[in-house]
Formats: C-alpha cells, sequence, structure tokens
C-alpha cells in the first residue's frame, strides 16, 4: 500500500514539474508555475521522507530548517540582485549532487564491488564532477554579478588557457575511468577527491575568462549543468523523480542557452571559451567622439510631440531600480494618446528574462513588452527611441565593425528611430568594453545621469506640462 502511494505522490509531482515548466512560459501563468514547482518539491520531498528505509529524522529536520534559513533571506533579495541568487541556487543544487555522490561511492564501496557497478559508476562521477564544477563556476558567477571585490569583473586570460582548463577535465576523467575499471582498488578511496578538487578547479577556471556581458547565457549553462548532474543523481539513487526533474532543468537551461546564443549570434564555445567582455583599448590617431547632451525640458517637449515612443530597458534601469519611475512615464505618455511600447532584447540585463521581471513588477502591461525581432520592423517608424541603461544591445557596430567583439550580434534597431534620447549614468562602455556608435549619432541626444532620477525629472516636467497630446 506505501509503496503505491509513494509511486503516486511521484507521478504527481513529476507532473507538477512539467506544468510549471510550462506555466512559466507566459507572465499570464507564471505565477501559477511558481506554485505548480513548490508544490512538486514539498511532494518529492514528504514521498520520499515516509519511504521505509528513510531514518536519521531528526538530520532531515535540520537540514530543512538549515534550508529555510538560507531560503527566506534569498527569497527577499532586491529585483537587481535576482542573476546572483539565481547563480548561488544552482551552486546550491551542484554542491548537493556533490556530496551525495561523494557520500554514494564511500558507502556503495563499504558494500562490495557489486554495488558499484560500471554503469552506476559512470553515473556517479557524471554526479560529482558536474557537480561540483557547478558549485564553484556558480559561486564564480555569483561573485562576478555581485561585483565582490575578490573576484575580477572582466575577463582574465593568460597563454595556453583552454589547454590547461580542458587538460584539467581530461584529468579527472582519465582518474575517473581507473576507478570505474577498479572500484575495489586500495587506491581508489584516495584518488577519488582528486577528481573532485580538478572539478571545482575547472569551475572556476571556466568562469574566469568570462565577462558581464555573457552573464545571462553562462547562468543557463550552468542551469543545464546543475540538472544533468542531478540527472545522473537520479541513475545513482534509482530515482525516476530526480531524473524527470533534473532532465527538465537541465534541457530548459540548455535551450535558454541556445536561445541567448542565437541571440549573441555566437556558439557555445565562444561564450564559454572567447573571454568575450574584454576591455578594447581606443584605438590610436582616431578622433576624439563627442556626445550631444540635451536638457530635461527639451527632451520631455520632444517626448510630448511624439506619436510613437519605444522605450529600450537594461541593466542601467536595473541598477537605478527605476523601474517603478519608468511606469510613471508611461503612464504620462499614455494620457496624451502616444503609443508606448518596451523593447526587449533577450541578454539585457544580466540573465534571461531580466527586464520583463522587473517591468512586471512596475505592473506595465506584458501586452506592451515587444522582442527584438517584432520591433525591430516598426523602428524606422518611431518618433523617439528612449535608451534606459541599456548598450551593447543598442550598438550599431555589431552590424558594421568586424573588429568589434559584439560583431554579427541582432541588436534592436534603436538608431533608426527618427531620434533617440540615451539615459546613461557615465560615459564608461558598456559590458563587451566598448564605445556604443549610437551614442554619437546625429540622431542621439544624451540625458547623463541615475535613470531613477532622470526618468523621474522627466514625469515631473511632463506632469507640469499642458495638458494633451
Amino acid at each position: 500500500m506505501m509503496f503505491a502511494i509513494n509511486q503516486l505522490g511521484y507521478l504527481v509531482a513529476s507532473a507538477l514539474f512539467i506544468f510549471a515548466l510550462h506555466w512559466m512560459n507566459t507572465p499570464a501563468t507564471a505565477r501559477k508555475g511558481v506554485y505548480a514547482g513548490v508544490a512538486a518539491t514539498a511532494i518529492a520531498v514528504l514521498v520520499t521522507w515516509a519511504e521505509p528505509g528513510v531514518g536519521h529524522h531528526l538530520w532531515i529536520v535540520g537540514a530543512i530548517a538549515a534550508g529555510f534559513v538560507v531560503g527566506v533571506p534569498l527569497s527577499r533579495v532586491p529585483l537587481t540582485a535576482v542573476p546572483q541568487r539565481t547563480a548561488l541556487s544552482h551552486a546550491f543544487g551542484g554542491a548537493a549532487a556533490g556530496l551525495v555522490g561523494t557520500a554514494e561511492f564511500y558507502l556503495r564501496r563499504m558494500e562490495g564491488p557489486e554495488a558499484l557497478t560500471p554503469f552506476r559508476m559512470v553515473a556517479l562521477i557524471a554526479e560529482i564532477i558536474l557537480g561540483y564544477l557547478t558549485l564553484t563556476g556558480s559561486l564564480m558567477a555569483a561573485g562576478k554579478l555581485q561585483e565582490v571585490k575578490w573576484v575580477p569583473q572582466r575577463p582574465v586570460t593568460y597563454p595556453g588557457q583552454n589547454v590547461i582548463n580542458l587538460g584539467l577535465l581530461a584529468l579527472a576523467v582519465g582518474i575517473a575511468a581507473g576507478i570505474t575499471i577498479h572500484p575495489e582498488a586500495a587506491w581508489a578511496p584516495y584518488a577519488f577527491p582528486a577528481i573532485i578538487a580538478l572539478a571545482l578547479v575547472f569551475g572556476v577556471l571556466l568562469i574566469i575568462p568570462i565577462g558581464g556581458a555573457d552573464m545571462p547565457t553562462v547562468i543557463a549553462i550552468l542551469n543545464s549543468y546543475a540538472g544533468l548532474s542531478a540527472v545522473a543523481m537520479g541513475f545513482v539513487l534509482d530515482s525516476k523523480l530526480l531524473i524527470t526533474a533534473g532532465a527538465l532543468d537541465g534541457s530548459s537551461g540548455l535551450i535558454l542557452a541556445i536561445i541567448m546564443c542565437k541571440a549573441m549570434n555566437r556558439s557555445f564555445t565562444n561564450v564559454l571559451f572567447g573571454a568575450f567582455g574584454q576591455v578594447q583599448q581606443a584605438k590610436a590617431g582616431g578622433e576624439e567622439k563627442v556626445y550631444k547632451s540635451e536638457t530635461i525640458e527639451g527632451a520631455a517637449q520632444v517626448l510630448e510631440q511624439a506619436n510613437y515612443v519605444v522605450i529600450i530597458p537594461g541593466y542601467g534601469m536595473a541598477v537605478a531600480q527605476a523601474q517603478h519611475k519608468v511606469r510613471e512615464l508611461y503612464d504620462q505618455l499614455k494620457k496624451r494618446g502616444i503609443t508606448v511600447k518596451f523593447a526587449i532584447h533577450p541578454v539585457a540585463g544580466r540573465m534571461p528574462g531580466h527586464m520583463n521581471v522587473l517591468l512586471a513588477e512596475a505592473d506595465i502591461p506584458y501586452t506592451d513588452l515587444v522582442e527584438m525581432d517584432e520591433i525591430n520592423p516598426d523602428m524606422p517608424q518611431v518618433d523617439v527611441a528612449l535608451v534606459v541603461g541599456a548598450n551593447d544591445v543598442v550598438n550599431p557596430a555589431a552590424r558594421t565593425d568586424k573588429s568589434s567583439p559584439i560583431f554579427g550580434m541582432p541588436i534592436i534597431d534603436a538608431d533608426k528611430a527618427r531620434s533617440v534620447f540615451a539615459i546613461k549614468r557615465s560615459k564608461n562602455p558598456g559590458f563587451a568594453g566598448i564605445d556604443n556608435e549610437l551614442y554619437f549619432s546625429d540622431r542621439t541626444w544624451m540625458l547623463f545621469g541615475d535613470a531613477k532620477n532622470v526618468i523621474g525629472e522627466l514625469v515631473k516636467e511632463l506632469a507640469g506640462g499642458s495638458g494633451m497630446h
């Protein structure tokens, strides 16, 4: 009877995980998707806990309590910190897989050679390598995103880097192959920690040559690694639910990473080994480029006269937490009968969907959020493109400059609008470390300052202006 209840519980949890992913496809059902995921996890934990062979209940209660102690504060981080919080979640998932795999190896080895079959050993090795490299890789990604002092923000490269990294991975796989063939050997328990150490080091070295511009893709890839380590853990523990949940997690992360790479017109290998994001040196002898600044009053007057305004958000909006002020600006423009749309680039911000989440928090209708491919044909008819802290995703150099690190990356065609206002904190380059050609265009005027303050001033100016459009 208990077996039947357990299997039913696992089936319901698996179905809920699938529905959770499906519902999170669209903002209209995303909240339902989150609830389904929480319910699936709770059912899976309770059903597993109720199995007859499970003991040490105080340890389980302690682990759940520890999860709440860490999880509740993490749930309250500001939306600007969600990318690094997501990276930390991947780190915890990787750590769980790695620790379970380590415990399984030593416990199964005590049971005798027949407990460590070649299939189980291959799954176990995959689990610990993927788990531990996800742990350190995710911690490094979180450190970069949080701008922790001891974690370099720009790519760190050195001669033969890729050869060394792949060599470490090959060494770990080589030791793993030896243990798989001879799990009962006297040296196996001492060689096993070497695989763990190599995986941990590989995770760090995998992330340090990657710049901030690639963090959305890196987070998605780490998501897929965490999922794959969970699949391997499912095979080790004979858990169909873990295999299902891990496969969903791994495949969704992989699909997301593919979408991100397509959005940047780059390959996985280029993202992982291309050191994208290095600061380029200015070319000697070139003319110094000059920005054209505009006043708040002048920008407000142009916005008032517009029929069609497209707002292009970026990480600068997130840093300034300007989404609520953007909503006020949206309301002021709509009041005047102006058509307002938001152009969303797939890699704007520091994680997939970052801008969508921020704008949804400000209750901006998701029907007015338009993806890059849909908005670009409209851009020549747009009266004003308002760039709020976006940089590389609107840089025309992606189309024209073959020497640029972002050459070939699809961008939002802000430069094709009749006029452009760009809100920017400083004259510093974006994540890719290059100047934005858009800012020097004849059609572009700069509004320097914190995005929240600048948009707040624009709202005040418009609110004090004369009535309807």
